[in-house]
């Protein structure tokens, strides 16, 4: 299972990964990335991988048991 998690402290709000997956990631009040699905479908995966390697702060983690 792909796991999505993210840290708000370091997040630059680019926005970017909010634009590739708006069903994935949102922002808050501040413009901070906030998971909406922390245990995205399979079909996702890729693009939360690309997610990931695109943000610029690395702010965005996934792990796979």
């Amino acid at each position: 299972m792909l796991r999505v998690t993210a840290n708000s402290e370091t997040c630059a709000v680019s926005s970017l990964c909010v634009y590739r997956l708006p069903g994935v990631f949102d922002q808050d009040e501040d413009g901070l990335v906030v998971v909406l699905d922390e245990t995205p479908d399979g079909e996702l995966h890729e693009e939360v991988r690309r997610a990931a390697r695109g943000c610029p702060t690395k702010s965005i983690r996934v792990t796979e048991d």
